[in-house]
């Protein structure tokens, strides 16, 4: 059993795991409980509330957002209230703008110019005691139709989209605890070229308070950037987003065009990213070459990924945009949310192939009566633990089918919350008729100051057993066999596992002290009861 120089979080030889005070092996992640027998994955269904947590406002409102409130956006619980960064969608044009701003409104490369019968943009800002009813503050920030009376976030662009937050509390400088990157549409006329380039892309803000933000640069100028998400792990920030072959910078193997894609960005200084990206997710393209593109007729995905690090491990959802050729019309696109899993943030992989986590009609729009829109839900910084509670707060909007004044009537985008129990993502459980089965953890040397719990999220606890080895396979007799570790608990998110003759009272694992900065794996052994066992997730924490 290999040791290692004591050390104060739990770290993964061999692999692209982070260190971390905390280990969180979920059954989703085949990296972290990589060896089953007579086991299989069992995916949850989340529960979708049916009424969204935020609308747009009245339409006979001047607010911003008075057409459309997109989640392509941030939700984050922060000093006891919810925090929710989104964009508006508006009716009608605002004349409020000043000179700088209006002038990004005269030639823009998409639909939403003054010479539109709607807006899109500006970023704006909700709050919520629980997550489930949110308030607009009056942050009177901006002039629209005049007044300052609203949630309208400044910044120096006009048409923009994607408000990414995160809250970085190891940055020392309280002006930068908040950062942002959001998407901004460029004028194509002098001097915007020069200041922002022709291409949409994104822009980087910090702020002491997420309310107040300066924008500190524009990192990929030129080049095609619309995120969905933006995290931290493992000390390095990435920006997720989807590109195509047509928007730049990517194309698939042989050169060949290829639809929208997952890619990321990295950096470990947020003012300073390297012009390079990797490919974060993406679906298989069609063998029939020249049926690819962005307007190709098949599964493509939007947006790119959603994730969210826990730690060791980040979780995600991406976009299956069922794309449609032109033939169809634009109206014919839907789009459900697949489920994803990495381990260093930037490369990520399904659980299951080709699973429909959240399908849309599990989470439909507002509907339009006597009409049948297709939903297309959208994904952004929006998973969060919430106590004993996962929740996934998303985007859905209403495709109307066209841009066109009497389509528009019917266009609306909401926010939407769905619910797991506390990182019950998916379970190991056993096989139809097999009264036993075991899965077996990667190689995790433990900290030097020791192991103070281990515990399991999972169903039928009382049933399992977990035992120790080295990383070679070979049991330790001290933590295996009549020694294996067990809990009382029949069943819940945090059943503490306990080691006999340990020493320790039930509910910690301090039994684990003796292995501090050593190299080990565990073994989780299930038994079929009276309560079909699942096993969601084993918890680690360091002494």
């Amino acid at each position: 059993m290999a040791s290692t120089s004591p050390t104060a979080a739990f770290s993964f030889p061999g692999t692209s795991l982070p260190a971390n005070q905390r280990a969180l092996l979920l059954a989703i992640d085949d990296a972290a409980l990589p060896l089953r027998l007579r086991t299989c994955l069992y995916l949850s269904k989340p529960t979708v509330r049916p009424e969204a947590v935020l609308k747009p406002s009245p339409v006979d409102s001047l607010a911003p957002d008075n057409l459309a409130a997109h989640f392509y956006g941030t939700v984050l619980q922060d000093n006891g209230i919810f925090r929710m960064w989104y964009y508006a969608c508006h009716w009608g044009y605002n004349p409020d703008w000043p000179p700088r701003m209006m002038q990004q409104t005269t030639k823009p490369p998409g639909w939403a110019s003054k010479d539109t019968p709607v807006g899109q943009g500006p970023l704006c800002y909700a709050e919520s005691k629980d997550g489930i009813t949110w308030t607009k503050p009056a942050l009177g920030q901006v002039l629209f139709k005049g007044s300052k009376a609203n949630n309208a976030l400044a910044l120096p662009h006009t048409i923009v989209s994607g408000a990414i937050v995160i809250k970085d509390p190891d940055d020392p400088d309280p002006a930068r605890r908040y950062k942002m990157t959001y998407q901004f549409f460029p004028d194509q006329s002098d001097p915007i070229i020069e200041e922002y380039g022709t291409m949409t892309t994104v822009a980087l803000a910090v702020s002491p308070d997420g309310i107040a933000w300066t924008v500190i640069g524009i990192p990929f100028k030129g080049t095609f950037v619309e995120p969905s998400s933006f995290i931290k792990h493992a000390g390095q920030y990435t920006i997720h987003y989807q590109t195509a072959d047509d928007w730049g910078g990517y194309m698939a193997e042989g050169a060949t065009r290829c639809g929208r894609t997952g890619v990321a960005r990295v950096t470990h200084d947020f003012s300073k990213w390297p012009d390079v990206l990797a490919e974060s997710f993406a679906l298989p393209e069609p063998e029939d070459r020249t049926k690819r593109g962005a307007n190709g007729d098949y599964d493509q995905v939007h947006l790119g990924v959603g994730a969210a690090s826990f730690g060791n491990v980040c979780v995600g959802l991406y976009g299956l945009w069922h794309n449609a050729d032109n033939n169809k019309g634009f109206g014919s696109i839907s789009c459900d949310f697949g489920l994803l899993v990495s381990n260093d943030g930037v490369r990520f992989r399904e659980p299951v192939k080709g699973h429909r986590f959240i399908r849309r009609e599990e989470s439909l729009v507002t509907p339009v009566p006597g009409r049948d829109f297709n939903t297309i839900l959208c994904q952004a910084n929006g998973i969060i633990n919430v106590g004993d509670e996962t929740r996934i707060y998303h985007g859905r909007w209403r495709n109307a089918g066209s841009w066109g004044v009497s389509e528009l009537k019917h266009y609306s985008a909401e926010v939407a919350l769905a619910t797991l129990p506390r990182d019950r993502w998916g379970a190991i459980g056993l096989m139809p008729g097999q009264p036993e089965g075991t899965v077996w953890s990667a190689p995790i040397t433990l900290p030097g100051s020791g192991v103070a719990a281990l515990t399991l999220n999972a169903e039928g606890a009382d049933s399992m057993r977990v035992e120790v080895s080295d990383e070679k396979f070979g049991l330790l007799p001290a933590f295996s066999g009549s020694n294996a570790g067990a809990s009382k608990a029949a069943g819940g998110l945090d059943c503490a596992v306990a080691w006999p003759g340990s020493g320790s009272g039930a509910g910690t694992g301090a039994g684990l002290a003796a292995l501090a900065g050593k190299t080990v794996r565990f073994r989780v052994t299930m038994k079929r009861g009276s309560v079909e066992p699942r096993l969601y997730a084993v918890n680690l924490a360091a002494g």
